[in-house]
């Protein structure tokens, strides 16, 4: 006997959207974005994405349902295309066990 697949649900609960938009336009947080990349958070769709899954669970739009799926692909594609700052190294450099040359870096 198969089993009945669970019904679709929004990726996170809409009090999870709601509070990432208020996170995000927090007085803390436009300041750390600012300061870290020069502009100001875009919020927005924080709060489409907190509207739509209200419209699921209100009338189980099809609209709401694609837009919710839309969004979280984006941010998804967005975090793989982050780059690190740091390089990781495959094995640590020939020289790692001799001692620092703190004179070298004093002068610098």
């Amino acid at each position: 006997m198969g089993e009945t697949p669970l019904p679709w649900r929004p990726p996170r609960s809409c009090d999870v959207y709601w509070a990432e938009f208020g996170h995000c336009k927090s007085l803390h947080h436009r300041f750390h974005h600012y300061y870290t990349y020069g502009t100001s958070p875009v919020c927005l769709q924080w709060k489409n994405d907190y509207e739509a899954c209200r419209e699921w669970e209100r009338n189980r739009s099809p609209h709401a349902k694609e837009s919710l799926q839309m969004s979280e692909r984006n941010r998804v594609s967005e975090q793989k295309n982050l780059t690190t700052f740091w390089e990781m190294r495959q094995k640590p450099p020939a020289d790692w066990h001799l001692p620092l040359d703190e004179d070298k870096i004093k002068d610098s």
